[in-house]
């Protein structure tokens, strides 16, 4: 959410930041309704001041007919103030309607695109393996290798559904354990949150209004949210903060659950695009200055990197452009990582920066070192998901005979350095 004001005294950048991000906004509609709004306001405090005066004037009069001729007058008073009341809380239900869909305004550095398919490459690290044999796709290795089941999966759940099994499990677990020990090292605090949430929580981190079809909902009103980012904005809602407290620095680990709505037909066969996973996100709070914003937004997203290139995964970083941005996101970066049955780059996590378009909505303020109150800024980065990490690592890692080798880092978390017939046990 930007405030008002802003877009007020800035309406060209408001409506380009819309037509960039290719998000339907009018913005006069919107100053339309704040006069509105800002006229009713004055006009109902001025009655209500207008009423508190003859209330107290009645009191003190001497006859019992200028007391009746007050009472009259006030009742006149009272009825317009009860209509204007009412018109100002439709006024402000509209109005409060359209300040949830003002788009944050985008860096100068984020590309024109209308999708993903116009993001900008940045980076591109590690060399794609060269097989001497006919690679295979990850849903073939890990079924013949007993980690994973597909058809049981959809019995269940449905489509999208899966059950990891085996060594499917065990190298999750080998992952998370993995990055708890690589991103603590960063100086995040873990964090296990509630990941059923209640609905401000989704439109205070900006997935509501418009991501609503992706979410599952509770009979309750509740909602189970895509990421731990969610919850771990709501933390400290409504709260003010010291200036020494931040940056605020948290690694949160939750399971995730995503409709996938608008994607259907899309990505169907295994592990890229499943309702629910696992997932490990780096979520930042910061002073409100746009330069260590971009140093945060630059530090979080080589966090992911580092882990990748840790597991010798190749991958390249890419630019979102315009259109493939969120309502709240001023910059963003994705990374994909390389799949060599497809011979294509898929995502494997985001990193965004908000300035204080999400802790305004969510009321997350600081007092600075003036002790002025000033809202925070805040970050994203996904750390790491399982289980689509597991499509490109054992695509990538796939050997002749159907084994997987295993990156040398996590061979301390999984016990044995190749799963398949040739493994060979390590000794922790």
């Amino acid at each position: 959410m930007l405030d008002i004001r802003f877009i007020r005294e800035n309406k060209d950048l408001v409506t380009a930041a819309a037509k960039k991000k290719r998000i339907k906004f009018d913005v006069e509609e919107l100053i339309t309704a704040d006069d509105k709004r800002r006229t009713l306001m004055t006009s109902t405090e001025k009655k209500r001041a207008e009423q508190n005066a003859a209330s107290e004037k009645i009191t003190k009069v001497a006859t019992p007919e200028e007391r009746a001729a007050l009472i009259a007058a006030m009742k006149i008073v009272k009825a317009d103030l009860e209509k204007e009341e009412t018109e100002f809380k439709d006024v402000m239900v509209k109005w409060q309607n359209l300040m949830l869909q003002v788009p944050n305004v985008p860096d100068m550095s984020v590309p024109e695109g209308d999708s993903d398919a116009d993001n900008k490459e940045v980076k591109s690290w590690g060399e794609k393996p060269k097989f001497t044999f006919e690679p295979k796709d990850h849903v073939e290795i890990m079924t013949k290798l007993n980690m994973v089941d597909f058809e049981r999966g959809s019995k269940v759940h449905g489509f999208r559904g899966y059950f990891l099994t085996g060594d499917g499990v065990r190298l999750c677990f080998a992952i998370w354990s993995y990055a708890l020990d690589f991103f603590s090292t960063k100086g995040f605090v873990p964090v296990l949150p509630p990941i059923v949430v209640r609905k401000i929580n989704l439109f205070g981190s900006g997935y509501l209004p418009q991501g609503e079809e992706d979410l599952y909902k509770t009979q309750d009103g509740d909602y189970l949210a895509g990421t731990a980012e969610v919850p771990i904005m709501g933390f400290h809602a409504d709260e003010v903060l010291a200036a020494t407290e931040l940056p605020k620095r948290y690694l949160g680990f939750s399971p995730c659950y995503r409709r996938e709505a608008g994607a259907h037909g899309k990505d169907i066969r295994g592990l890229i695009r499943v309702n629910e996973f696992y997932k490990f996100e780096q979520v930042v709070l910061c002073e409100a200055n746009h330069e260590v914003s971009v140093k945060n937004h630059e530090e979080i997203n080589r966090n992911t990197e580092e882990f990748i290139e840790s597991l010798g995964i190749p991958y390249h970083t890419v630019t979102n452009c315009g259109g493939d941005l969120g309502l709240g996101q001023v910059k963003k970066y994705d990374i994909e990582l390389w799949v060599p049955k497809e011979g294509k780059y898929r995502e494997i996590g985001s990193a965004s920066y908000f300035h204080d378009f999400q802790c305004r909505r969510l009321n997350i303020r600081y007092k600075d070192q003036e002790g002025k109150l000033k809202y925070a800024y805040s970050l994203n980065s996904t750390a790491i998901p399982t289980p689509r990490i597991l499509v490109s690592l054992v695509e990538n890692f796939q050997q002749a005979d159907g084994t997987i080798k295993l990156p040398a880092p996590l061979v301390k978390y999984f016990g044995k350095d190749v799963i398949g017939a040739a493994a060979v046990v390590v000794n922790k």
